[in-house]
């Protein structure tokens, strides 16, 4: 996985942390202040315009072969434009990880392309840029699998293939680019904690999954980069990187009998390994609710993230919490949105998020508000949390959500990228065949009732997590509203005796 920069970090913290929902005092749940009645947001004018034959999709099928090594082929054909687009899975990633050397995995897949047994990592990007293709490599914390993706110009896809393999077969590691990542991202995890939506989703993984779970890191661990060393990539590298552990997926202008014979020559004499299965650890037992302050001593923004475990990307309710996720905080017209931007003018946007794995995800919302509002921003999640549980979801408001998630699927059904995407999704999770053609009817199928379901199972308050950066001396009776705080310095640390009293 690679570090979080800059800009990335707002959307990161926004991702990594579970929907909130907002019990009453009394319910064995948060403590809740008195809440208000009146209906929160502005009125949404007319519809996402979605016609009727969308619910009728029907996706060319995928093609698939294996080679006699074992590794997996799946093509999905697509010739409007003469471009490919292929991704190797490998079925290791960061779960593989040890729990003393957490990023392994993932600075394995960076560094691929630093150096092989051809080509410096000057001559891989220049060779990239003179193909017109791209070229990158990731596997995250808790990722099942780390991947190698390149594209390009169906023109130039014997150059490129040739290129592709020798990165993901024949790396090198030279120490010198291990010490330069090193030192890069070193300095880099120094910068991130001075950016407040960095904290706050470290906080919240680790509020959620603990500090064993994989899932508990959003950045490597510094006492892992340190020792990294060449010997150490090579052998995560022999040991996973094999094409009885892989599979390949293509999308693009090209057929299977034209496809096979490349990839004979570039991976047919690639060599079988036994390769040590993958554990896939539980989400571990969920704390009571907890609130969880970062002192950011005269801070003009309080970073908010509030949420829940949420579900596994095959859950029964995965339709029914993407509906309700999208009337929550799923874009600008859910009513996080329109509360606390468009009828309040607190901040520039709130959201929320979910996702999940072969373990269950999260499922968070999040903003960021200036500080003087963040007992009024507080209220209006706490409503919003608690409108969800506690009311049906009126029929507009329901066909509104269901059109706009129906309408932007078909739309990302042009880009091979999420044709790709799709195709990895199925095959990783083992899901039905016309999973994606029956996605719009199995939308609009869930019911007000089934999204109420979701979020009364799902936005569990006992278990509520919520995490604030900002000034401490501002947010912290503020916070103390809704339940104990727990203060905790930029380092992650907890703030104790004498220095937590005076605060």
């Amino acid at each position: 996985m690679r570090i979080i920069n800059i800009r990335n970090n707002a959307i990161l913290a926004l991702m990594l942390i579970v929907l909130v929902s907002s019990l009453a005092l009394g319910q064995g749940g948060m403590q809740t202040p008195q809440q208000q009645p009146a209906v929160k947001g502005a009125d949404i004018k007319g519809k996402a315009p979605v016609n009727k034959e969308v619910l009728k999709v029907k996706l060319p099928r995928a093609e698939e072969t294996t080679l006699k090594n074992g590794l997996q082929v799946v093509l999905l054909p697509a010739h409007k434009v003469p471009t490919f687009t292929m991704q190797m899975v490998v079925l290791s990633g960061g779960l593989v990880d040890k729990p003393d050397y957490r990023g392994l995995a993932s600075f394995t897949a960076t560094l691929l392309r630093e150096g092989t047994a051809k080509r410096s990592s000057k001559d891989i990007a220049e060779q990239v840029d003179a193909l017109g293709a791209t070229l990158g490599a990731n596997s995250g914390f808790s990722s099942m699998t780390s991947t190698v993706s390149i594209g390009g110009l169906v023109e130039n896809i014997d150059q490129t293939l040739e290129l592709f393999a020798e990165v993901i077969r024949n790396p090198t590691f030279p120490q010198a680019e291990v010490d330069k990542y090193k030192t890069r991202t070193l300095a880099q995890l120094q910068f991130q904690r001075s950016i407040p939506q960095f904290l706050a989703a470290e906080q919240f993984q680790k509020a959620i999954y603990g500090t064993s779970h994989p899932a508990s890191l959003i950045a490597p661990p510094a006492e892992s980069l340190k020792k990294l060393s060449t010997k150490d990539l090579a052998e995560f590298h022999s040991t996973y990187y094999r094409p009885n552990n892989a599979f390949l997926a293509v999308v693009g202008d090209v057929t299977m009998k034209e496809l096979v014979p490349k990839l004979e020559k570039h991976f047919g004499d690639w060599q079988k390994g036994d390769v040590p299965a993958t554990t896939i650890p539980a989400a571990p037992a969920q704390s009571e609710s907890r609130i969880y302050l970062i002192d950011r001593p005269g801070s003009v923004q309080t970073v908010l993230q509030l949420g829940t475990l949420g579900i596994e990307r095959t859950s029964p309710d995965y339709f029914a919490v993407l509906l309700a996720d999208r009337v929550f905080g799923g874009g600008p017209s859910a009513r996080l949105f329109l509360n606390l931007r468009e009828d309040k003018g607190y901040t520039y946007g709130a959201y929320s998020t979910f996702g999940g794995s072969k373990f269950r995800g999260t499922w968070v919302s999040s903003s960021e508000v200036r500080t003087d509002v963040t007992e009024g921003a507080m209220k209006e999640f706490m409503y919003e949390l608690n409108r969800m549980r506690d009311e049906i979801v009126p029929a507009e408001e329901l066909d509104n959500a269901k059109r706009a998630i129906i309408g932007s699927f078909a739309l990302s059904l042009e880009q091979p990228s999420t044709l790709l995407q799709n195709i990895i999704t199925q095959k990783l999770y083992n899901l039905p065949a016309d999973y994606w053609d029956t996605y719009p009817q199995k939308v609009s199928a869930i019911t007000a009732q089934d999204v109420q379901m979701a979020a009364k199972k799902y936005l569990d308050l006992g278990h509520l997590q919520v995490v604030a950066v900002g000034d401490a001396a501002k947010a912290r009776e503020i916070l103390a509203k809704y339940g104990k705080v727990e203060l905790y310095d930029a380092e992650g640390k907890p703030v104790t005796g004498s220095e937590n009293n005076n605060r």
